[in-house]
């Protein structure tokens, strides 16, 4: 047996012994063969590209074991090299990732499909021509612009849209982009001087979504790339799809010539949801966290709560209320529910001050470290009570808790307002800790 044959035994020997933790991985690797060694790279040999394509995706992992056994740092390189058919083929030689993997990798949420998209007048034309960009990518419209203000469904949309292209053809190029992503990745490129993968990642894509475009707006290097990955895109046929939260003529200090790109597709506007829209979307967030709510009490909330983000965190109260009294949100339990809010709202008004001063006391920690960017997370998690209780209780909008607490914008409080929630509904010993504090602010007032 050769030096290299022994070597990749030895390799699978070892690997052998933690297959439990990957079996998978033990399977496919079982199944190559060693072709070269130099003093930096071994080379091997693999019968398919989904198994490359697999084993690419794990190298670091694979490259750490060799290197181990050697004591020295070694690549890996994997070359195609189709071996001939067997009867019994290996099912691992055909390995294709799942669709749940793909969309990870294109930066997709689980929660977003066209399945769960409740459409009514407010959004139809935008439902409409994301079905056309579906079923006619890169020539339909391109780009697609999206706009309207926070939980219209401008994101959701342009996931779904992500979403169906990749399950009818996995091997398209996707890639979901936050507007302060792509700029945070682009100044890291240039600092570690690898703006060549940079463009190479972005410029060859088949489908590139940017959500909140209006970010790289004012930023000059930042524009002057877009706009060569945008041309870099429509130019070999693929599609951009674009959100903001203003239309592109709107977007103050945006260069001319991206307006004009933008403008060059099709802008639609969605509006904020009707009152049969907000019922619908109700209906569905409730199914979806398996929450059993009459439907007249999904319309008294939709009529009361316009915010479609609202909708959620209030079903989520309503619910916390009625669980364990109730087997579901019925028209009394709605009632009450606003009832009590009404009462609340009578009583003197509590100020923020008040409010991060009570969780500070609770939890022993520095009013300036709530409002600093510790993440530790006896930090976060007072903080984030703060944001939750500023909301429920004072009735702030998300922008104001932001500013108050120094935060950039308002997705942190969006996401404590539901991190909070679902610990309430979860761990008894943290509701109480939340009861308390509110009995300490009742007491004050």
């Amino acid at each position: 047996m050769s030096f290299l044959s022994s070597l990749w035994n030895g390799f699978l020997i070892k690997l052998e012994k933690n297959q439990a933790d990957n079996p998978v991985l033990y399977s496919v690797l079982k199944q190559l063969t060693p072709i070269e060694l130099t003093e930096e790279k071994i080379v091997l040999s693999c019968s398919s590209q989904g198994v490359k394509s697999f084993l690419e995706k794990r190298v670091l992992e694979i490259e750490k074991e060799l290197s181990s056994q050697l004591q020295k740092k070694i690549t890996a390189e994997f070359m195609i090299a189709p071996k001939t058919k067997k009867k019994t083929e290996s099912p691992l030689l055909s390995f294709e990732p799942s669709n749940e993997d793909v969309f990870i990798k294109a930066g997709l949420s689980k929660k977003y499909s066209f399945d769960n998209f409740a459409v009514s007048p407010t959004n139809q034309v935008a439902y409409a021509a994301s079905q056309a960009v579906v079923n006619n990518l890169g020539t339909a419209y391109n780009p697609l612009f999206l706009y309207g203000g926070v939980g219209v469904g401008k994101t959701h949309l342009a996931q779904a849209i992500a979403k169906k292209i990749l399950e009818k053809d996995k091997t398209k190029k996707v890639n979901f982009c936050p507007g302060d992503n792509f700029t945070n990745e682009l100044i890291e490129s240039i600092r570690g001087k690898s703006t060549g993968r940079f463009r190479k990642k972005y410029r060859y894509l088949s489908l590139l979504i940017v959500d909140d475009i209006q970010f790289i707006a004012g930023k000059t290097h930042i524009q002057e790339e877009f706009f060569h990955t945008f041309n870099s895109i429509i130019s070999s046929g693929g599609q951009i799809i674009l959100t903001s939260d203003r239309p592109p003529s709107a977007i103050k200090n945006l260069e001319d010539r991206l307006r004009s790109r933008f403008s060059g597709g099709l802008i639609v506007d969605i509006q904020p949801p009707d009152f049969e829209l907000r019922s619908a979307i109700l209906l569905i967030k409730a199914k979806e966290k398996n929450i059993t709510i009459d439907i007249e009490a999904a319309k008294i909330i939709a009529e009361r709560i316009t915010d479609s983000r609202e909708l959620e965190g209030t079903l989520l109260s309503a619910y916390a209320k009625v669980i364990g009294k109730k087997e579901k949100i019925d028209l009394e339990a709605v009632e009450f529910f606003f009832n009590n809010q009404q009462k609340e709202k009578e009583k003197k008004r509590l100020t923020p001050q008040e409010v991060i001063k009570a969780v500070c006391t609770y939890f022993n920690v520095r009013q300036s470290h709530l409002k600093g960017p510790s993440r530790v997370e006896s930090i976060v998690l007072p903080r984030q009570i703060t944001m939750y209780l500023l909301q429920k209780e004072l009735g702030l909008k998300l922008m104001e808790i932001a500013h108050i607490l120094k935060k950039k914008d308002h997705t942190t409080v969006l996401h404590a307002e539901k991190k909070i929630s679902s610990l309430l509904m979860k761990d008894v010993n943290f509701k109480k800790d939340v009861d308390n504090i509110i009995q300490t602010l009742e007491s004050s007032t």
